[in-house]
């Protein structure tokens, strides 16, 4: 999983997913990294534990804006 939140978090720094734009789908991530939805779901749940993520209910899950983090 380790790997997986590299990735992501690279992603995030590089502007693939710019503050405050939205993650794909958890069963798109799954797909694209070739993991269960569980990984997703616990490599999301640790970038919002850290504020990189924010959780909007019934929207998704968004970047943090560089404010909050």
């Amino acid at each position: 999983m380790d790997e997986l939140l590299d990735d992501l978090l690279g992603k995030i720094k590089n502007g693939t997913y710019p503050p405050g734009s939205q993650l794909p789908s958890g069963r798109a991530l799954a797909d694209e990294y070739d993991v269960s939805q569980s990984t997703i779901s616990r490599a999301v749940a640790r970038l919002r534990q850290q504020g990189v993520l924010v959780g909007r209910p019934g929207r998704g899950v968004f970047v943090a804006e560089a404010g909050r983090r």
